[in-house]
């Protein structure tokens, strides 16, 4: 660096400081084709991953807190190991932590950070005080990383680390432990990242939880998804005669895939995953929702409709509004309120930790600026709310989970039956929902089940829970909406609106 010009010392600079510089000009990964190495050029997902975690980092204090849930051979392994090399290059006193699933892949880990900085160029590789198959270490940078295995509840638990790269930590044994004791090994300071990232390994794990979290923004972690029709080498040349299946259009159109990769697809489920479509949705997921849905294969409603729903644009809204309240008191769970009218649904209202009345006052504030028609009220555990609405002069309608569905010959119960109507409704093309990743998978959680009498049966919340996943809070909501009992609504809904001078 002696020899350099004050310009040159400039670019080097303003190189030094951005990873998507770095990386394209000094860091050599083996191409999947094979052959010599070649300059890491990020691909689709890995532009859109360092997009959103550059302004994660620009907006929270230099921090950068993100979870990844991803398909196979995606590369962000490859862009967190060179993140993580560059960090540790550049600047003094980092110590980078980063634990695998199993030894082959904390193995490949460190091979890759190795390959990373033994092609450094001779200026700015920095002077290595030690390496073995576990550790680099920085001597005049005072910089180290440790590349640990999945497995002893203590390993990761001691030491401070600036910078943690998670691998595949849906599949970690005493996942529980190791992210209690090594998430407190990085410090709640500016410059300190933790990249949390995994395929998806069912539901009742710490990484499905951690991802619950980031979608609800109750935790400080980004959720970032990574589809598997991002990555162009997952395409093929289409064979002769080929035609899609109903299934296959529908997949084609809720995720916009081209026909190329409709092949690949195909041909990866009948060949790798002999016929089964869920293992493919699970390793190489187009959405959340798929990616967990294959833990539960007898979901209610498939995926695939609520991409539609998402994706539906310029729906109309005709007809009653109608309110839907779930309410949860002083709990984890979340009051959530839902809005339909026609074909489009939205949700206008949530909380946290309020009591009855409270949430009296909250949903009577929603029903005047948004002049429903109808609140339909869970209240198989909060009554009150439901009488003080109609008190206040609330077209309000308690409408009990367990009572029996209108439909008793289909369904077991009100909720069962109103899940069912929800069902219809997403099928009868197009219904617009929100574009919420918290919604979407709530709505493609809840397993069904049929009793002696072939009637639908839901599984219960407790069970869900059991399973792992959160209370369906928003997808209650919106299911509330579909509640057709309550004799005298419509007269309840005239009087409101006179009350209120709107009509």
């Amino acid at each position: 660096m002696k020899n350099l010009t004050p310009e040159q010392r400039a670019n080097l600079a303003q190189i030094l400081t951005r990873f998507d510089s770095y990386a394209t000009k000094y860091l050599k990964i083996l191409p999947k084709t094979g052959g010599p190495l070649v300059p890491l050029h990020f691909n689709s997902g890995q532009k859109f991953f360092h997009q959103a975690i550059e302004t994660q980092r620009v907006s929270n204090g230099g921090k950068v807190r993100a979870i990844v849930l991803k398909g196979r051979q995606m590369g962000l392994s490859t862009y967190t190991e060179g993140r993580l090399l560059w960090r540790l290059a550049t600047t003094k006193g980092i110590k980078g932590y980063v634990l695998a699933h199993e030894q082959a892949a904390s193995d490949n880990l460190f091979k890759m950070l190795d390959r990373y900085y033994q092609n450094l160029p001779d200026q700015i590789r920095p002077s290595l005080g030690a390496s073995n198959a576990k550790e680099l270490v920085f001597d005049k940078l005072e910089s180290r990383v440790e590349v640990a295995t999945a497995g002893s509840k203590d390993t990761g638990r001691s030491g401070t680390s600036q910078f943690m790269h998670a691998s595949e930590v849906a599949f970690w044994p005493n996942a529980d432990t190791h992210m209690a004791g090594i998430g407190q090994t990085v410090a709640d300071a500016p410059g300190t990242e933790i990249i949390l990232e995994s395929t998806a390994n069912g539901t009742a794990n710490v990484f499905h939880e951690f991802w619950q979290l980031a979608v609800a923004k109750r935790s400080d972690y980004l959720p970032v998804f990574i589809p598997w029709f991002w990555q162009l080498e997952y395409s093929r040349d289409v064979p002769a005669g080929f035609e899609l299946t109903d299934e296959e259009a529908e997949y084609q159109e809720a995720y916009g895939a081209t026909i190329g990769q409709m092949a690949w697809r195909r041909n990866k489920i009948d060949t790798d995953f002999r016929g089964d479509s869920s293992l493919l949705d699970q390793e190489y997921p187009g959405s959340p929702e798929l990616a967990f849905a294959s833990s539960s294969p007898r979901a209610l409603i498939p995926a695939s409709l609520v991409i539609a729903a998402r994706k539906a644009r310029d729906v109309e809204p005709i007809g009653r509004r109608i309110l839907g309240v779930d309410p949860a008191e002083y709990g984890d769970d979340e009051t959530s309120c839902m809005l339909r009218q026609g074909r489009v649904a939205k949700k206008v209202g949530g909380w946290q930790g309020l009591g009855p009345m409270e949430t009296v006052a909250k949903v009577s504030v929603l029903a005047d600026r948004l002049n429903v028609d109808a609140i339909n009220v869970d209240a198989t555990n909060s009554a009150g709310i439901t009488d003080r609405l109609r008190e206040l002069g609330y077209p309000a309608v308690r409408v009990h989970f367990g009572e029996s569905a209108r439909q008793d010959d289909i369904y077991v119960n009100c909720r069962d039956e109103m899940w069912g109507e929800m069902l219809e409704w997403l099928r009868d093309k197009p219904a617009s929902i929100p574009d919420d990743d918290s919604l979407g998978a709530q709505l493609t959680s809840v397993q069904k089940s049929y009793d002696s009498k072939r009637r639908l049966k839901l599984e219960p919340k407790e069970q869900m829970k059991k399973r792992g996943l959160r209370s369906p809070d928003d997808a209650d909501a919106l299911a509330l909406t579909f509640y057709q009992g309550g004799a005298g609504t419509a007269d309840d809904a005239a009087a409101f609106r006179r009350q209120r001078g709107l009509e």
